[in-house]
C-alpha cells in the first residue's frame, strides 16, 4: 500500500501546472538553474529567506546582500511581474528588455562620464558615485527569481538605483536612502522598498521629524506622479541635461539633504558656543 500511495502522489504531482510543480522539489533534489547564478527555492525556503533577510537588514542597513535577498524573496509572485508588464507596455521598456543592457564599470566608462558637462545625467551619475565612494559593480546579482526575464527586470532596477540617487541628489546615508526607497515604492510598488522604511526607527528624532515633514511627502508625491523610472534607458540619457530629464519624468528636486544637515550642525555648534560663553561669563562674574 505505501508503494501505491507514493505512485498516486507522484501522478498528482505530474498533473500540477509546471509553475507549481517546480515549487514541490525537495531540498536535496533541486531542478537545474534557469540562468547563471540562479538558486531555485521552495516556498518554505523563500519565506525563510524573506524573514531572515528582513531582520538582518534592519539590524544592519548597510548589508546590501541581505537587502538584495529581501527584494527578491518578496518580489514574487506579483510585483516583479507587474514591473515587467509595465516595461512591455512602454516602447522604451520593450527595447530595454530586448537589448538587456547591463550597467557595470566595464560597460560604462566613468572617466568619460566625468568629462561630460557638469549638469548632464552622466556627469551627475559619475560625480555621485565618486562622492559616495561606490561603483556600478557594488550591486549584487539576482539569484532567487526563477523567470530569467523577470530576474533581468530586478537586476535592471538594482543597477539603475544609483541613477535615481544621482538625479534626486539624495546621498547614501540612512536618511537619504529611506527617501529614495519611499520614492521607489510609490513608483515601482516593490515590497522591499516599503519594508526598508522600517529603518526609520534608526533615525535620530530630528532626522525622523525631517523625514516625515519633508522627504517622505516629497518621495510619495513624486514617486506616484513621475513616469516609471524602470523604463528610462539611462545609457541613452547620459548627455541629457539633468533638469530636462527630471522635467520629462515629472520629478521635482528635493531640498538638499546635505545642506540641511550642515545648517543644523552649524546651528547646534553656534548654540553650544553661545552657551559655553554664557557659562564662562557667569563663572568670572559670579552671576
Amino acid at each position: 500500500m505505501p508503494g501505491k500511495t507514493s505512485l498516486q502522489a507522484f501522478k498528482q504531482l505530474l498533473s500540477l501546472p509546471s509553475s507549481v510543480r517546480r515549487r514541490t522539489f525537495s531540498v536535496l533534489h533541486r531542478p537545474p538553474p534557469n540562468y547563471p547564478g540562479h538558486v531555485p527555492l521552495t516556498l518554505l525556503e523563500r519565506g525563510g529567506l524573506a524573514i531572515g533577510s528582513a531582520f538582518g537588514s534592519l539590524r544592519n542597513p548597510y548589508r546590501h546582500d541581505l537587502i538584495a535577498a529581501l527584494g527578491e524573496a518578496t518580489a514574487k509572485p506579483y510585483f516583479v511581474s507587474r514591473l515587467r508588464r509595465a516595461m512591455l507596455e512602454n516602447p522604451t521598456g520593450r527595447r530595454i528588455l530586448r537589448d538587456k543592457p547591463r550597467i557595470t564599470s566595464q560597460s560604462m566608462s566613468l572617466e568619460r562620464l566625468r568629462q561630460l558637462p557638469a549638469n548632464t545625467v552622466g556627469h551627475a551619475y559619475a560625480a555621485w558615485l565618486d562622492r559616495e565612494g561606490v561603483t556600478p559593480d557594488t550591486r549584487d546579482s539576482v539569484r532567487y527569481i526563477d523567470d530569467p526575464e523577470e530576474a533581468y527586470v530586478m537586476q535592471r532596477y538594482r543597477e539603475t538605483h544609483d541613477f535615481t540617487h544621482a538625479i534626486t541628489g539624495l546621498p547614501v546615508i540612512i536618511e537619504g536612502e529611506l527617501a529614495v526607497k519611499a520614492f521607489e515604492f510609490a513608483n515601482t510598488l516593490l515590497p522591499m522598498t516599503a519594508l526598508s522604511l522600517v529603518a526609520i526607527v534608526r533615525l535620530k528624532p530630528v532626522e525622523r521629524k525631517r523625514f516625515f515633514e519633508v522627504y517622505g511627502p516629497w518621495a510619495i508625491s513624486n514617486g506616484l506622479k513621475a513616469e516609471e523610472v524602470i523604463n528610462v534607458y539611462w545609457e541613452e540619457e547620459l548627455e541629457t541635461d539633468v533638469d530636462v530629464l527630471r522635467q520629462r519624468l515629472g520629478i521635482e528636486t528635493p531640498p538638499d539633504l546635505r545642506e540641511l544637515r550642515k545648517k543644523l550642525r552649524d546651528q547646534m555648534k553656534a548654540e553650544k558656543a553661545a552657551k559655553d560663553a554664557r557659562e564662562r561669563l557667569g563663572a568670572t562674574t559670579g552671576v
